[in-house]
């Protein structure tokens, strides 16, 4: 009695054609500008999140874009940074901008301005 094994899928042997350019998280990008701002006022982790009223562990998976942080930990650190949160919000939507690489830049500007409401 010969038994029925399933068939395995066929593995292809040439090379995966390289996948365009994924457009970088919102959070991201976010993190990398509080972490350029906090750079920029020479303070240590510590001492900003000391401000914004988190612990310097939750600042950090912010700034490496770990963490979905909500709107109100945003606006605490971008109190604790001197920036508003209007002007956070339009250096991170501009940051995205290059990355769209030609692609509709309508309907991701209104989704960032849509974030900043």
């Amino acid at each position: 009695m010969a038994s029925s094994m399933p068939s395995r899928p066929a593995i292809s042997r040439t090379a995966p054609e390289p996948s365009p350019a994924r457009e970088p998280l919102w959070r991201q990008v976010l993190g990398e500008r509080l972490r350029g701002l906090r750079h920029e006022r020479g303070e240590k982790l510590s001492e900003t999140a000391s401000r914004a009223g988190v612990s310097p562990q939750y600042l950090s998976e912010i700034e490496r874009g770990v963490k979905e942080p909500s709107s109100e930990m945003i606006a605490a650190v971008a109190g604790a940074l001197d920036v508003t949160l209007v002007d956070l919000t339009l250096a991170v939507a501009e940051s995205l901008r290059p990355a769209q690489q030609g692609a509709s830049r309508g309907a991701t500007c209104s989704a960032a301005y849509a974030l900043a409401a």
